[in-house]
């Protein structure tokens, strides 16, 4: 989850693990992460993710995809 900590506050993806986008330590965190694991990333509609999910790649990610739509759509669709 790559929103801020304000939108995670309204709702979180279980087991999902809050990355706020804005912060300006996000890449080192980003780093931090063990590249061989599987990861789907969320922001509220997908912009945040989509960039996310490409630095990710270009950092030698292994897994990593982008839930289309972001927390908005998946939170419509699990209600």
């Amino acid at each position: 989850d790559v929103r801020t900590p304000d939108e995670c506050a309204k709702g979180m993806v279980e087991n999902a693990v809050e990355l706020d986008f804005y912060s300006d330590d996000f890449e080192k965190k980003l780093k931090e992460l063990d590249r061989n694991s599987k990861y789907l990333v969320y922001c509220r509609s997908g912009k945040r993710s989509s960039n996310t999910a490409e630095l990710m790649i270009s950092l030698g990610f292994n897994d990593v995809s982008n839930l289309e739509g972001g927390y908005m759509k998946w939170s419509e669709a699990h209600e």
